[in-house]
């Protein structure tokens, strides 16, 4: 009885791993295609006026650069202006922001805390207002660098019609440890793979926490009330639910600070997955519900991405399943469920290990040191499993942990 119920069991799980394999697979192999954006570009003159809003909290040795990076901007000055927001700062980046010529919008709250709070804030402060003389707001982070381009580019997408955008989220500090290697080639991989196919087949994108553009009516419509762990999520989510989707700029980069030791990221990416769950938990049965109702891919294809700490904590366990072999021989069913989706299990994971090479090649990113880094980054990809149990277990836990961000470098190094 307890080893038809185990088999019974696993063989469902074999079977849900196989479908968000099968889904995502297609998913990845469709952003490889290059439908190119170059096909579609259109140029226009500068026509939108943006307000660039920068969350920082305790970033004195890194808002400097930013600030000063974002002066540099290929448009008119008089067609942009830097707001850092300095939330419950003990340090000096009000004054280093203010040094490099940012407005400086100061917020003391030791209540609500986190990203998130800081925005809905700041946007009740600056664009919440009557007679703005701005048409979208651009999110940044203070440890991040940004393409000269980048507003550019928005103001084209834009003008063409399209009310919330995410930029292409690359990497400020690649080489700095196996860490940093690691979550690159993850943000790059996701950027073709996860991004573009989602733009190349109508669906929406998902804000990546920084580098992203709302039109400002469209933010008046639906609010800012995103100020969980992860706000980009909860605010994606929103935005579907009340019909708008996320477009992707491919040309308009971002560079962002990865951690760098393994402490760093594990805090990080549990409250991601954090995040996550509780988003889930909030946003699930209204996506996939409204989803169904409406045959609306869109909204069904959001209701999956918020399932990620269960997906990942299916593909722990579904690298458990040859282990039961011992116990389980003699079943049929179940020698058919181990000697065949282990196989898919295996084959998706080479499918995999071939794509992001692919991808990165696309992107101009590969290089030979990279495959150095291979090793490094299936052991990253691993430590994900015990990252989403504890995010799972934690989801309640609303306490923000600070990143703390010390590389500066400065856009010419980088372009």
């Amino acid at each position: 009885m307890l080893k038809n119920l185990i088999l019974f069991l696993f063989t469902m799980i074999q079977i849900l791993f196989a479908f968000f394999g099968i889904y995502y697979s297609f998913m990845s192999i469709y952003g490889l295609l290059e439908k190119t954006n170059k096909q579609k570009y259109k140029s226009y003159y500068p026509m939108k006026r943006f307000a660039i809003f920068i969350p920082a909290h305790n970033e004195e040795e890194v808002i400097g650069s930013i600030v000063e990076n974002l002066s540099y901007l290929n448009y008119p000055k008089d067609y942009y202006d830097v707001f850092v927001i300095a939330d419950n700062c003990t340090d000096g980046t009000k004054n280093r922001a203010f040094e490099k010529g940012a407005n400086v919008l100061v917020r003391k709250d030791t209540e609500n805390r986190g990203k998130g709070h800081a925005l809905k804030w700041a946007f009740n402060e600056v664009i919440f207002k009557d007679n703005i003389d701005y048409n979208a707001v651009v999110v940044f982070d203070a440890d991040n660098l940004v393409s000269k381009n980048f507003l550019k580019e928005m103001n084209n997408k834009l003008c063409q019609g399209y009310k919330v955008l995410q930029g292409y989220i690359d990497s400020k500090n690649p080489d700095d440890s196996w860490i940093t290697a690691s979550y690159s080639i993850a943000f790059w991989a996701a950027n073709r793979l996860f991004q573009c196919s989602r733009w190349y087949l109508g669906l929406s994108c998902e804000i990546g926490g920084t580098g992203f553009c709302v039109d400002i009516k469209t933010l008046k419509e639906v609010g800012w009330e995103a100020t969980c762990l992860v706000e980009d999520l909860e605010f994606t989510m929103n935005l579907v639910l009340n019909g708008i989707k996320v477009g992707w700029v491919h040309e308009a980069v971002v560079y962002d600070e990865k951690p760098i030791t393994l402490a760093q990221s594990w805090n990080q990416r549990r409250r991601w997955m954090q995040g996550f769950a509780d988003v889930n938990s909030r946003y699930f049965v209204k996506l996939f519900t409204k989803g169904l109702v409406q045959k609306n891919a869109v909204l069904l294809d959001c209701a999956l991405y918020t399932l990620q700490p269960y997906i990942i904590l299916l593909g722990g366990l579904m690298a458990c399943t040859p282990l039961l072999n011992i116990y389980l021989f003699d079943n049929d069913m179940f020698i058919l469920t181990v000697r065949v989706f282990p196989g898919f299990f295996k084959a998706y994971g080479i499918i995999q290990f071939i794509l992001i090479p692919l991808s990165l090649f696309l992107d101009g990113k590969l290089s030979y040191k990279l495959f150095f880094y291979y090793p490094a980054y299936l052991l990253y990809c691993i430590t994900w499993i015990p990252i989403a149990i504890e995010g799972i277990i934690m989801m309640k836990d609303k306490e923000w942990n600070h990143t703390t961000h010390t590389r500066t470098l400065s856009i010419h190094e980088l372009e």
